[in-house]
C-alpha cells in the first residue's frame, strides 16, 4: 500500500488526533511503513524530540502508534498561543517569533513551502503518510492561504476523511454542512465521512447515515464507539475541564485515596504531565479552579503554562495563590512543574513573554528566574529520589539565583529543580513517566499528607498504558471501519465525480 490520506474533523476535538493515531497503529500491524503529519498544530502541550526541536505532544503519540521516535517533521510549524490575541510561532521544531492572527496571515506563504516539502519528504520514504488536519476545514473565513486542512490537501493531492462527534449532538448537520459550505474545488477532494463517540446501537443510527449518503454521494466508512478507556494524551489543553476526575481511577491498593488537585491554569501546558498519576490505582486527579478545591486535596499540583507572570497573576486574582501557600505551611505536599517551579521562587524577571519586567513570585522557594529569549529544549537524565530518570525541558526561564535548596534531581552534578520540605518541584516535564521515581514521590506525598492508608501499586506502567490505548484504538479501527474503503482512498485519492452540494441563499 502507497498514498496517503488526512482525516479532517467538523470541530477540534472531534476525534482527528485519536483517529490518526488508530490508522496508525493498524496500518504498521498489516507491515505498512507509515508516519503521521500535522502541518500546523495549535497547543501547549508539546515534546522535545531527539533531533531537539519541538513538536505537539499528539503526533509524538502518533509517532509511537506508528513505531517510530517524535521527529520535527511530523509537526513542522506549532503554534503555542501565550495570549488571547498572539502566539508563538515554532518552525521545524524551534521557535521564530510572534504572531497575532493578521500577522500570522503574512507569514503563510513561506509556512506553506516548509509544509509542503516536508510532507513530500515524508511520503518519499514511507509507505503510507496519514495526516491530521486542525479544526475544521469549513471555516471559511481562514481558507485563503490555508496549509492544514483542504489547502494541504489540495496542494499535496490528498483524499480527506471527515469525522465528526456525535457525542455532541447533531453530528449529520455538521458532516453535511461541512461539505456543503465549501466552493466546489474544496469539496471534490472531501471523499468520505465517519463518526465518532457514539453510545447505543448503531442501528438506531443507521437511517441517518443512509440518508447523508444520498445527499452527498459520500459513504460513512464507519462509526466509532465512545469507549471509557481512552483517555490519554489529551490533544489540546482545552479538553482538560476544572472538578472532573482525570482518567479511570482503580481502587486503592491500600486503604486510602491520595487526592491529587491539579491547578487548572488559563495558559496551561504539557497538562498531560499529569496523567501518569492517574493511571495510578487510588490516586484521584481533578484539576481545580477555585480555593475551596484546595481544602481537602492531599497534594496540589502546579503545572507548566505558557504564559507564567499572567497565570501568576491570575492565581492571585482567583485568591489561589494565598490557598497554595497556606497547603504547604500546613506541611502538604505540592509539585511545581516548569512554570509551576518558576511561580514558587522569589521573584521573576520576564522582558520575553509578557514584557512585565521584575514581578514577585509565591515566595515559597529561595530562588529567582530570568526569562530568556532562546528557549531551552533538551533531553536530559539523571537521578531523583534514588531513581534513575529522563525527562525533557521546554522553557524560556532560567534560573538565576537558588539558595541553599537541595536538588530534586542530580544531573552529572548540576542540581536541578528543588526538594525543600513539602515542596518538589523541576523544570523537567514528563519526569512523571518514569514509573520507579513516580512510586516513590507517591509514598513521600502521602506521607506529607498523613495518608498512612495509601500503597503505590508496584507493578504500573505508564509506557504499557499508553501502549495499550494505542493498541485498543487500533482494535476500534479495526473493528468499527471499513479499512479497505480506507485502504483504497489512501492508495486511489479521492474519487473523481464527487457530487457538488449548491447551498443557496434565499433573501426575502
Amino acid at each position: 500500500m502507497r498514498g496517503a490520506l488526512l482525516v479532517a474533523g467538523t470541530s477540534s476535538d472531534a476525534g482527528k488526533s485519536v483517529l490518526v493515531a488508530g490508522l496508525c497503529r493498524w496500518l504498521v500491524r498489516r507491515g505498512v511503513r507509515v508516519a503521521p503529519f500535522k502541518a500546523q498544530n495549535m497547543s501547549n502541550n508539546s515534546v522535545v524530540t531527539p533531533e531537539g526541536g519541538e513538536i505537539g505532544r499528539a503526533q509524538a503519540m502518533q509517532a509511537a502508534a506508528s513505531g517510530l521516535e517524535p521527529s520535527v517533521r511530523f509537526n513542522p510549524v506549532l503554534l503555542k498561543p501565550g495570549a488571547d490575541n498572539s502566539s508563538q510561532v515554532v518552525v521545524l521544531g524551534h521557535p521564530v517569533g510572534q504572531v497575532d492572527a493578521l500577522s500570522y496571515r503574512e507569514r503563510r506563504e513561506e509556512l506553506r513551502e516548509v509544509v509542503l516539502s516536508t510532507l513530500a519528504e515524508l511520503r518519499a520514504e514511507h509507505d503510507v503518510v496519514v495526516c491530521e488536519g486542525a479544526g475544521s476545514p469549513a471555516e471559511i473565513n481562514l481558507r485563503a492561504g490555508d496549509i492544514a486542512n483542504l489547502g494541504l490537501a489540495r496542494g499535496a493531492g490528498l483524499p480527506v476523511l471527515v469525522v465528526g462527534d456525535i457525542d455532541r449532538g447533531g453530528v449529520l448537520a455538521h458532516l453535511f454542512g461541512t461539505l456543503a459550505i465549501l466552493d466546489p474545488a474544496d469539496q471534490a477532494v472531501v471523499s468520505a465521512f465517519a463518526v465518532n463517540k457514539f453510545r447505543g446501537d448503531p442501528g438506531l443510527l443507521a437511517p441517518g447515515l443512509t440518508r447523508l449518503t444520498e445527499l452527498t454521494g459520500r459513504p460513512v466508512l464507519g462509526v466509532l464507539p465512545w469507549h471509557p478507556d481512552l483517555w490519554l494524551e489529551a490533544e489540546d489543553s482545552l479538553s482538560y475541564t476544572a472538578d472532573g476526575v482525570v482518567g479511570r481511577p482503580a481502587p486503592p491498593v491500600g486503604e486510602q485515596w491520595l487526592r491529587v488537585a491539579v491547578v487548572r491554569l488559563p495558559r496551561i501546558s504539557n497538562a498531560t504531565d499529569i496523567e501518569a498519576l492517574a493511571c495510578e490505582p487510588g490516586v484521584a486527579v481533578r484539576f481545580v479552579t477555585e480555593p475551596s478545591r484546595l481544602a481537602d486535596a492531599d497534594l496540589v499540583v502546579l503545572p507548566g503554562t505558557k504564559s507564567t507572570v499572567a497565570d501568576l497573576g491570575w492565581l492571585r486574582e482567583r485568591g489561589l495563590a494565598d490557598a497554595i501557600a497556606g497547603h504547604v505551611r500546613a506541611g502538604r505536599p505540592l509539585v511545581g512543574l516548569c512554570g509551576g517551579y518558576q511561580m514558587l521562587g522569589a521573584t521573576i524577571t520576564d522582558e520575553v513573554e509578557s514584557g512585565a519586567g521584575e514581578v514577585p513570585g509565591l515566595g515559597l522557594l529561595d530562588l529567582a528566574v530570568t526569562f530568556a529569549w532562546s528557549k531551552t529544549l533538551t533531553r536530559p537524565t539523571g537521578t531523583a529520589l534514588g531513581e534513575v530518570v529522563s525527562g525533557y525541558e521546554i522553557h524560556h526561564g532560567q534560573i538565576t539565583r537558588r539558595g541553599d535548596l537541595a536538588p530534586l534531581i542530580d544531573v552529572a552534578g548540576v542540581p536541578e529543580g528543588a526538594l525543600a520540605g513539602p515542596i518538589a518541584a523541576t523544570h523537567w516535564h514528563g519526569l512523571l513517566d518514569n514509573d520507579a521515581f513516580r512510586r516513590r514521590l507517591l509514598r513521600w506525598a502521602a506521607e506529607r499528607a498523613d495518608r498512612a492508608g495509601f500503597r503505590p501499586a508496584p507493578d504500573t506502567r505508564v509506557s504499557a498504558v499508553r501502549e495499550a490505548q494505542l493498541d485498543l484504538l487500533a482494535d476500534l479501527v479495526d473493528e468499527h471501519l471499513d479499512t479497505d474503503a480506507v485502504a483504497r482512498l489512501v492508495e486511489a485519492g479521492a474519487p473523481a465525480g464527487l457530487p457538488v452540494l449548491s447551498v443557496q441563499r434565499q433573501v426575502q
